[in-house]
């Protein structure tokens, strides 16, 4: 599938017209990677959006320092499994903060588009209504996003017993 149509199947461009995919695509880079490959790390600088084009990645964050141990081993907290057309590092286009969690790749022949925080802030003030229309969507995916990451944090605490 071609960056244009990844990119009109993902929520946070759903409602862009053709124009301004083109316009976004020409931004765009492509990125491949295999199982096991870090994307981006917690609390690493974030400046890139990421829209998969097929594959899977991992949204991980790391434990606590007490507790969530195998074996005497910490590992990381898997959040969610990510898919073609979802998009994930969508905080770097709100602010240029540090990543809340880690992206690792999932599955073989994982191929990434990758939309630069600069670019598209720029394509966002040549056309205003392409960043409203973006940012109105981004707002959405956070939202829906948070919401399963409370939930998840809140089935924890419940497994765990904490109270």
């Amino acid at each position: 599938m071609p960056i244009p149509s990844i990119l009109k199947h993902t929520n946070i461009f759903s409602n862009l017209d053709e124009a301004q995919i083109e316009a976004l695509t020409s931004i765009s880079d492509l990125l491949e990677c295999s199982i096991g490959d870090v994307i981006f790390e917690e609390g690493s600088a974030s400046d890139e959006l990421y829209v998969i084009m097929s594959g899977a990645i991992d949204i991980q964050v790391d434990p606590p320092p007490v507790g969530y141990t195998l074996k005497g081993n910490v590992r990381p907290i898997k959040l969610t499994t990510l898919r073609r057309t979802q998009s994930f590092g969508e905080m770097a286009l709100v602010g240029k903060g540090i990543r809340s969690a880690s992206a690792r790749c999932a599955q073989h022949d994982t191929v990434l588009v990758v939309i630069p925080r600069q670019k598209l802030m720029e394509l966002c003030e040549a056309d205003p209504k392409l960043g409203y229309k973006i940012m109105h969507n981004l707002a959405a995916d956070l939202a829906t996003k948070i919401r399963r990451t409370d939930r998840l944090i809140q089935e924890r605490v419940s497994w765990s017993g904490i109270k």
